[in-house]
């Protein structure tokens, strides 16, 4: 059998170098993912960025970068329902960092430093905001950084809309409200008028020579129930109750109160009514705990302060004398109502009550459009827009509770800030571009050590024995507390140079660039091993694969060392 030679001598490569080890298939490539509490913000706020940098007590900073996206931290750190801590990757492991307390922390501390944002140069261009809720003073806080002129028209005689009516005082104090406001309101190029309903929306436009227009007229208009009434009885409204508090007054409720209505605004009415002196709060609700719409804690607080909530229940008649209402039985698969079998008498009950308050929901007044034909309704009685929040009529733009999405102050307030952003491209003649996609950082991609727990801190309440006025029930946490609570962030996807990776490379390959500047990876020493991806316990490493020529195993490779600098 003849021998087969084979040439076992390849020529060199000139210019190449290869390292010790096995040929590298892949490169570590260090990443800044998206940390599902950032995904999870309505506001689109840095939540991982900012908590680095309270942790590392840069307080200053941190409001800063928290400011890009929200304007109200001391507003949103005491009312937002914060779903990034129902997102948080921390509950996994104990529990959930409490992101609400460290961004009241730092609203609080700026108002005492007197911390300012930036405005750009003024730009001679002028936008019309109507309405000055969450969504219109968002809207103009972010126009106004970028150098345009606002005017904003609000229909009541105070700015504020839902968060100056909708929020009782016990979970937001009107002095942390107008502060925060006020910082808005008195920015380069901001104008308010209130009681100045816009009516005509067209003939406003047209009149005031604006660039663009954001409507943010809100929802702030009662839901009814078409139910049968007792001649001449009418329930009290949620919101012109909450209304009515905000401006100091006191209504007459009696001693037993009804609440028809299952979501947030009913359990704010609910405990309202109980420090108006209701000795009796009965809450109504159609459907069962499981589909209630209100969270679970405000629910939890309502129930504490005394408030008897009727599962189960609809609302068939009301009057003087109270409600009548209905038990029904729900379908276990859709929670739909179930009617009552054939024959079978329905199983109703009386409640005695001295006032009756819906809270069954609201909706928004378009009057002022309703002579521009390119302004779209749709069916659930909102606004169409674009995904750059332009509705139809060309630089009328709109966002809040007034379009589609959930009708919450941290949705608005995001809202606002991408329908201002929005403006601005316009203004500038530019195409709006939408933030791309990231990948979300999940509990089973980090690298957690066995043990990190620590114990969540949380601000102290008020015992519920006194809580019969409209005092704050909250209070907020000290420095040390808050630096405390920051540090539990896992800084899910973004690094934070804990030299994990510096020590697992066996070839010293991965070079410290020093404090807040990240590491640099020398490719002619790294052997693709992925020790330093097993060993980020953030997954801010990913290992990238590399093509390699099977004939060439010594193929090129770039001596520029890879270096990454560290995102807050």
């Amino acid at each position: 059998m003849a021998l087969k030679l084979r040439e076992l001598n390849r020529a060199l490569h000139v210019g190449t170098r290869v390292g010790v080890g096995s040929v590298r298939s892949r490169r570590p490539d260090y990443v800044s993912l998206m940390p599902p509490c950032n995904h999870a913000c309505p506001a689109g706020e840095n939540i991982q960025g900012w908590l680095a940098l309270a942790q590392a007590g840069e307080y200053e900073a941190a409001w800063h970068l928290l400011k890009t996206e929200n304007p109200f931290p001391a507003i949103h750190g005491r009312a937002c329902y914060h779903p990034c801590e129902s997102s948080c990757n921390r509950a996994e492991m104990d529990d959930a960092v409490a992101i609400h307390e460290v961004e009241r922390f730092l609203g609080d501390m700026a108002a005492e430093k007197n911390w300012r944002v930036a405005c750009k140069p003024a730009t001679g261009k002028k936008v019309l905001v109507v309405g000055s809720g969450p969504a219109g003073l968002s809207c103009a806080y972010h126009l106004a950084r970028k150098g345009h002129q606002v005017e904003i028209r609000e229909a009541s005689a105070h700015a504020g809309g839902m968060l100056a009516y909708g929020i009782p005082a016990y979970r937001l104090p009107i002095n942390i409200l107008e502060r925060e406001m006020g910082d808005v309101l008195s920015m380069p190029g901001v104008s308010l008028h209130c009681n100045a309903p816009v009516t005509d929306l067209a003939q406003t436009m047209k009149e005031g020579t604006f660039d663009a227009v954001f409507l943010g007229v809100g929802a702030a208009r009662a839901l009814t129930m078409p139910l049968a009434t007792e001649a001449g009885y009418q329930p009290v409204e949620a919101i012109d109750l909450l209304h009515a508090v905000r401006e100091g007054k006191r209504p007459e409720l009696g001693r037993t109160v009804v609440v028809v209505g299952g979501g947030n605004v009913a359990m704010d009415v609910a405990r309202t009514a109980r420090r108006l002196g209701a000795e009796k709060v009965f809450m109504v609700y159609r459907r069962d705990e499981a589909h209630m719409s209100a969270l679970p804690e405000e629910r939890e607080a309502a129930e504490a302060e005394g408030v008897t909530i009727r599962y189960c229940s609809v609302v068939t008649r009301y009057g003087h004398d109270g409600v009548e209402i209905e038990h029904v039985e729900l379908d276990p698969q859709t929670g739909a109502i179930r009617p009552p079998a054939d024959g079978c008498a329905p199983d109703r009950e009386r409640l005695v009550a001295d006032s009756v308050i819906l809270a069954i929901g609201q909706h928004s007044d378009f009057s002022l459009c309703s002579d521009m034909s390119d302004i779209t309704i749709d069916k659930g009685e909102r606004l169409e827009i674009d995904p750059s929040f332009m509705t139809g009529a060309r630089g009328v733009f709109a966002g809040g509770d007034c379009v589609r999405g959930a009708r919450t102050m941290t949705t608005a307030t995001g809202h606002g800030k991408k329908a201002a952003r929005a403006i601005d491209a316009y203004l500038r003649e530019e195409k709006s571009v939408p933030d791309a996609p990231a990948e979300i950082v999940t509990f089973d991609m980090l690298h957690m050590p066995a043990l990190m727990m620590a114990v969540r801190e949380e601000g102290a309440e008020l015992p519920t024995s006194l809580r019969t006025g409209f005092e704050e029930i909250i209070a907020g946490l000290n420095e040390t507390q808050a630096r405390h609570e920051a540090g539990r962030c896992l800084s899910c996807g973004n690094c934070f140079e804990c030299d994990n990776c510096f020590a697992a490379c066996s070839e010293q390959a991965i070079t410290r660039l020093g404090p807040g500047r990240g590491y640099a990876v020398d490719e002619t020493l790294c052997t693709g091993c992925g020790d330093c991806a097993g060993q980020c316990p953030c997954h801010a490493i990913v290992m990238t694969p590399e093509h390699n020529d099977a004939d060439c195993a010594e193929a090129a490779v770039d001596l520029t060392p890879q270096r990454f600098v560290v995102r807050a």
